[in-house]
Protein backbone atom coordinates (compact mmCIF):
# COMPACT_ATOMS: atom_id res chain seq x y z
CA UNK A 1 0.00 0.00 0.00
CA UNK A 2 1.28 3.50 -0.93
CA UNK A 3 0.52 7.19 1.30
CA UNK A 4 1.69 10.21 0.93
CA UNK A 5 3.81 11.79 3.68
CA UNK A 6 2.53 10.59 6.72
CA UNK A 7 3.69 14.01 8.82
CA UNK A 8 5.82 16.73 8.67
CA UNK A 9 9.44 15.84 8.92
CA UNK A 10 8.33 12.02 8.39
CA UNK A 11 9.86 9.94 5.28
CA UNK A 12 7.31 9.12 2.80
CA UNK A 13 5.95 5.53 3.46
CA UNK A 14 7.40 3.21 0.84
CA UNK A 15 5.55 1.67 -1.89
CA UNK A 16 5.25 -2.41 -2.58
CA UNK A 17 8.06 -2.24 -4.69
CA UNK A 18 10.66 -0.59 -1.81
CA UNK A 19 10.69 2.98 -3.51
CA UNK A 20 8.60 5.98 -2.27
CA UNK A 21 5.36 6.77 -3.58
CA UNK A 22 6.79 10.05 -5.85
CA UNK A 23 9.42 8.02 -7.31
CA UNK A 24 7.58 4.87 -7.58
CA UNK A 25 4.84 7.23 -10.26
CA UNK A 26 7.63 8.84 -11.78
CA UNK A 27 9.39 5.26 -12.64
CA UNK A 28 6.23 4.23 -13.63
CA UNK A 29 5.36 7.14 -15.72
CA UNK A 30 8.76 6.45 -17.62
CA UNK A 31 7.98 3.28 -18.30
CA UNK A 32 4.86 4.07 -19.54
CA UNK A 33 5.62 7.01 -21.77
CA UNK A 34 8.40 4.72 -23.70
CA UNK A 35 5.53 2.19 -24.50
CA UNK A 36 3.13 5.16 -25.70
CA UNK A 37 1.72 8.70 -26.22
CA UNK A 38 1.61 11.14 -23.58
CA UNK A 39 -1.63 12.43 -25.01
CA UNK A 40 -3.03 8.54 -25.17
CA UNK A 41 -1.49 8.36 -21.30
CA UNK A 42 -4.04 8.78 -18.61
CA UNK A 43 -3.28 9.64 -14.53
CA UNK A 44 -5.66 6.06 -14.40
CA UNK A 45 -3.16 4.27 -16.51
CA UNK A 46 -0.53 5.35 -14.47
CA UNK A 47 -2.57 4.48 -10.94
CA UNK A 48 -4.00 1.61 -11.85
CA UNK A 49 -0.38 -0.10 -12.49
CA UNK A 50 0.46 0.81 -9.62
CA UNK A 51 -2.56 0.27 -6.94
CA UNK A 52 -2.37 3.89 -5.85
CA UNK A 53 -4.96 6.48 -5.02
CA UNK A 54 -5.40 9.23 -6.71
CA UNK A 55 -4.97 11.67 -3.46
CA UNK A 56 -1.16 10.18 -3.58
CA UNK A 57 -1.01 11.08 -6.79
CA UNK A 58 -2.67 15.01 -6.23
CA UNK A 59 -0.13 14.74 -3.49
CA UNK A 60 3.25 15.04 -5.65
CA UNK A 61 2.33 16.48 -8.81
CA UNK A 62 -0.42 19.73 -9.40
CA UNK A 63 -1.58 18.58 -12.72
CA UNK A 64 -0.31 15.84 -15.34
CA UNK A 65 1.97 18.56 -17.09
CA UNK A 66 4.11 19.22 -13.87
CA UNK A 67 4.10 14.69 -13.65
CA UNK A 68 5.06 14.54 -17.53
CA UNK A 69 7.96 17.40 -16.59
CA UNK A 70 9.16 15.46 -13.59
CA UNK A 71 9.08 12.00 -15.92
CA UNK A 72 11.00 14.24 -18.58
CA UNK A 73 13.72 15.32 -15.90
CA UNK A 74 14.52 11.84 -14.51
CA UNK A 75 14.88 10.23 -17.79
CA UNK A 76 17.54 12.49 -19.06
CA UNK A 77 19.05 12.29 -15.66
CA UNK A 78 19.13 8.60 -16.09
CA UNK A 79 19.79 8.61 -20.01
CA UNK A 80 22.88 11.28 -19.00
CA UNK A 81 24.43 8.75 -16.42
CA UNK A 82 24.22 6.41 -19.12
CA UNK A 83 25.98 7.83 -21.79
CA UNK A 84 28.45 8.98 -19.51
CA UNK A 85 29.14 5.27 -18.41
CA UNK A 86 29.48 4.24 -22.01
CA UNK A 87 30.97 7.24 -23.79
CA UNK A 88 33.39 7.91 -20.62
CA UNK A 89 34.62 4.49 -20.74
CA UNK A 90 38.62 5.02 -21.33
CA UNK A 91 39.31 1.64 -21.44
CA UNK A 92 38.07 1.43 -25.02
CA UNK A 93 38.49 3.49 -28.28
CA UNK A 94 35.70 6.24 -29.29
CA UNK A 95 34.44 5.17 -31.71
CA UNK A 96 34.33 1.69 -30.03
CA UNK A 97 32.35 3.39 -27.21
CA UNK A 98 29.78 4.33 -29.79
CA UNK A 99 29.34 0.91 -30.70
CA UNK A 100 28.68 0.06 -27.81
CA UNK A 101 26.29 2.39 -27.11
CA UNK A 102 24.65 1.10 -29.81
CA UNK A 103 24.68 -2.83 -29.49
CA UNK A 104 23.46 -1.55 -25.86
CA UNK A 105 19.92 0.15 -27.21
CA UNK A 106 19.85 -3.02 -29.37
CA UNK A 107 19.54 -5.16 -26.44
CA UNK A 108 17.26 -3.14 -24.70
CA UNK A 109 15.06 -3.16 -27.30
CA UNK A 110 15.16 -6.73 -27.55
CA UNK A 111 15.14 -7.45 -24.04
CA UNK A 112 11.35 -5.37 -24.13
CA UNK A 113 9.89 -6.90 -26.88
CA UNK A 114 10.81 -3.69 -29.38
CA UNK A 115 7.17 -2.18 -27.03
CA UNK A 116 9.59 0.55 -25.55
CA UNK A 117 11.15 3.29 -27.89
CA UNK A 118 12.91 6.62 -26.07
CA UNK A 119 10.87 8.43 -24.25
CA UNK A 120 12.51 11.96 -25.49
CA UNK A 121 12.17 10.99 -28.95
CA UNK A 122 8.26 9.69 -28.50
CA UNK A 123 7.23 13.45 -27.08
CA UNK A 124 9.06 15.00 -29.55
CA UNK A 125 7.01 13.08 -31.96
CA UNK A 126 3.41 14.65 -30.53
CA UNK A 127 5.08 18.09 -29.58
CA UNK A 128 2.15 19.72 -31.09
CA UNK A 129 -0.38 18.48 -29.23
CA UNK A 130 1.54 18.65 -25.73
CA UNK A 131 2.27 21.40 -22.79
CA UNK A 132 4.69 24.07 -24.38
CA UNK A 133 6.80 23.92 -21.08
CA UNK A 134 8.01 20.03 -22.31
CA UNK A 135 9.55 22.07 -25.43
CA UNK A 136 12.77 23.87 -24.06
CA UNK A 137 13.00 20.15 -21.72
CA UNK A 138 12.98 18.37 -24.93
CA UNK A 139 15.46 20.35 -26.87
CA UNK A 140 18.12 20.91 -23.41
CA UNK A 141 18.17 17.03 -23.38
CA UNK A 142 18.98 16.64 -26.96
CA UNK A 143 21.62 19.40 -26.62
CA UNK A 144 23.29 17.58 -23.81
CA UNK A 145 23.32 14.01 -25.00
CA UNK A 146 24.70 16.08 -28.47
CA UNK A 147 27.05 17.44 -26.31
CA UNK A 148 28.50 14.29 -24.48
CA UNK A 149 28.26 12.37 -28.47
CA UNK A 150 30.78 15.56 -29.22
CA UNK A 151 33.30 15.16 -26.43
CA UNK A 152 33.76 11.36 -27.30
CA UNK A 153 34.16 12.16 -31.31
CA UNK A 154 37.03 14.58 -29.97
CA UNK A 155 38.79 12.06 -28.05
CA UNK A 156 38.80 10.53 -31.07
CA UNK A 157 39.74 12.64 -33.21
CA UNK A 158 42.81 13.07 -30.60
CA UNK A 159 44.20 9.49 -30.57
CA UNK A 160 43.59 9.73 -34.83
CA UNK A 161 40.81 7.86 -35.64
CA UNK A 162 38.87 10.62 -36.56
CA UNK A 163 39.83 13.34 -39.24
CA UNK A 164 41.44 16.40 -37.49
CA UNK A 165 38.84 18.38 -39.48
CA UNK A 166 35.93 17.07 -38.72
CA UNK A 167 33.60 19.25 -37.34
CA UNK A 168 32.51 16.93 -34.10
CA UNK A 169 29.10 19.31 -32.65
CA UNK A 170 27.91 18.05 -36.28
CA UNK A 171 28.46 15.18 -36.15
CA UNK A 172 27.08 14.31 -32.97
CA UNK A 173 23.85 16.75 -33.78
CA UNK A 174 23.60 14.50 -36.91
CA UNK A 175 23.59 11.40 -35.18
CA UNK A 176 20.65 11.92 -32.28
CA UNK A 177 18.53 13.10 -35.60
CA UNK A 178 19.15 9.74 -37.06
CA UNK A 179 19.32 7.57 -34.39
CA UNK A 180 16.05 8.73 -33.17
CA UNK A 181 13.99 7.79 -36.71
CA UNK A 182 16.22 4.48 -36.57
CA UNK A 183 14.78 4.01 -32.80
CA UNK A 184 11.16 4.90 -34.33
CA UNK A 185 11.52 2.50 -37.58
CA UNK A 186 13.03 -0.38 -35.46
CA UNK A 187 9.92 -0.12 -32.61
CA UNK A 188 7.88 0.03 -35.84
CA UNK A 189 9.05 -3.32 -37.51
CA UNK A 190 10.04 -5.37 -34.36
CA UNK A 191 13.38 -6.04 -35.54
CA UNK A 192 16.97 -4.24 -34.55
CA UNK A 193 18.05 -3.91 -38.49
CA UNK A 194 17.16 -0.05 -38.57
CA UNK A 195 19.81 0.71 -36.06
CA UNK A 196 22.42 -1.63 -37.59
CA UNK A 197 21.50 -0.05 -40.81
CA UNK A 198 22.05 3.53 -39.04
CA UNK A 199 24.94 2.71 -37.27
CA UNK A 200 26.79 1.32 -40.38
CA UNK A 201 25.99 4.65 -42.56
CA UNK A 202 27.00 6.44 -39.52
CA UNK A 203 30.35 4.94 -38.77
CA UNK A 204 30.80 4.91 -42.87
CA UNK A 205 30.33 8.90 -43.51
CA UNK A 206 32.46 9.40 -40.72
CA UNK A 207 35.76 11.37 -42.18
CA UNK A 208 38.70 9.76 -41.03
CA UNK A 209 42.22 11.05 -40.54
CA UNK A 210 44.51 10.73 -43.24
CA UNK A 211 47.52 9.70 -43.01
CA UNK A 212 50.72 11.35 -44.95
CA UNK A 213 52.15 9.58 -47.76
CA UNK A 214 54.75 7.07 -47.26
CA UNK A 215 53.69 7.49 -43.51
Amino acid sequence: MTSERTGPGRPPRLHQDGLDTRNALIRCGVEILTEKSFAATSIGDILGRLNVPKGSFYHYFDSKEAFGCAVIDSYAEYFAHKLDRLFGNDKEPPLQRIANFIADAERGMERYHFQRGCLIGNLGQEMNCLPEAFRDKLEATFVAWQRRLAACLREAQQEGSLDAAADCCQLAAFFWIGWEGAVLRAKLIGNVAPLRTFASGFFGGLPRQTRAEGA
